[in-house]
């Protein structure tokens, strides 16, 4: 058997707002089964940064993400549309907005993506070292923000112990401590 992309028959928005976009697909699997109601999240790309300062420490946010309705530990992030900037610009005015970083050198990692299930989204992963705090925080209107900056020694601690739990955070740190090492 060969694998083949489903067919899309039909495409509608059931929600389309600045906060939340939903697309239901009529759909063809390749076996000719006919799924009225497939949802697709249509999400911005996102940039996401590991800023690792001159004291070999990570810049981390803690921030309250009401999808869990919990306060979480993560890399600064944030949304962009790439109509309209690239993901370099991105990832540097995100650092700065969140933290007030400003990386002497960001680097781009790679591309991944974010839930291929169900959402439609990129995230493009950037490496920021030499990271100093030199800019000024512009926080969202939904973003309240607690800076906290973690020795690199002491970061497979808290993924273990489950203080640093979110995916693409996880993922980020694992592929920038092996990109520094290499």
């Amino acid at each position: 058997m060969t694998l083949q992309k489903w067919k899309i028959l039909k495409s509608d928005f059931i929600i389309d707002n600045q906060w939340c976009r939903v697309r239901q697909d009529q759909v063809e699997l390749s076996d000719g089964t006919i799924v009225d109601d497939y949802f697709v999240n249509v999400r911005p790309e996102i940039a996401l940064i590991l800023p690792i300062t001159p004291n070999n420490e990570i810049v981390f946010v803690r921030q309250y993400r009401h999808g869990v309705q919990e306060i979480l530990l993560e890399l600064p992030a944030g949304t962009f549309d790439p109509e309209k900037e690239d993901s370099l610009s991105a990832a540097k005015r995100e650092l700065e907005e969140e933290t007030a970083y400003i990386a002497q050198e960001l680097v781009f990692m790679t591309t991944i993506y974010d839930n291929p299930v169900k959402d439609d989204n990129k995230i493009h992963i950037f490496l920021g070292l030499n990271v100093e705090q030199t800019g000024k925080i512009e926080l969202d209107i939904t973003e309240e923000i607690e800076i906290v900056l973690v020795p690199i020694k002491d970061v497979t601690k808290k993924i273990m112990s489950g203080e640093i739990c979110v995916a693409g955070t996880i993922s980020t740190i694992f592929m920038g401590l092996e990109f520094i090492n290499n």
